[in-house]
């Protein structure tokens, strides 16, 4: 492959025609693009367009990982789940997960350690980044869960938790990432 052609495959293919948002509300948008596709005909790609997403690995001095079950209403199952939760406009990721970790388990970390780069949860349709961290040093505190969330906490052995992700019964994406970084992260330290 000449180095032409090789840059030519990293390329946009799609031509953006015009874009008009077609939905708003307080987590989300979802615009519709007119687009010319990489095969030269026309075509409309709709794209969901969320809040920065953060997700916090909580690890306390047993060794053991702070989980949140609670059900999610789009896929009708409940799930438990590393902490997790977004970013408010103008806010950083760590102050969100930090706020985060506080409001869903009742926890402080006085050690912060990010988890690696940003995380694209289905780039196919959303823009959707969730950025990962580990905490470490735990306080615990009150917790104060939005009004949307009735949530269960738990704290289990890190190895249970890892059994967990292998056998189904953890199946969110962010927290199955974060866990695998954080599993691997501990290990090379």
């Amino acid at each position: 492959m000449t180095q032409d052609s090789q840059s030519n495959i990293y390329k946009n293919p799609w031509q953006l025609c015009s874009t008009r948002e077609v939905y708003r509300n307080p987590w989300f948008s979802v615009r519709e693009d007119q687009v010319i596709r990489p095969d030269g005909k026309p075509g409309t790609y709709s794209v969901v367009e969320p809040k920065v997403a953060t997700g916090v690995v909580a690890l306390d001095s047993q060794d053991r990982v702070w989980l949140v079950g609670q059900y999610r209403y789009p896929i009708n199952i409940y799930s438990w789940e590393i902490i997790e939760g977004g970013a408010e406009v103008g806010e950083d990721s760590q102050s969100a997960a930090q706020r985060e970790l506080r409001e869903e388990a009742g926890l402080v970390a006085n050690q912060w350690q990010s988890l690696g780069p940003t995380i694209y949860i289905s780039n196919c349709f959303t823009t959707e980044r969730s950025d990962v961290f580990l905490a470490r040093d735990l306080v615990q505190v009150e917790a104060q869960p939005d009004g949307t969330e009735v949530l269960q906490t738990q704290a289990l052995p890190f190895d249970q938790v890892m059994q967990m992700v292998r056998t189904g019964e953890i199946s969110d994406s962010i927290s199955i990432i974060a866990l695998e970084r954080a599993w691997h992260y501990l290990k090379r330290s």
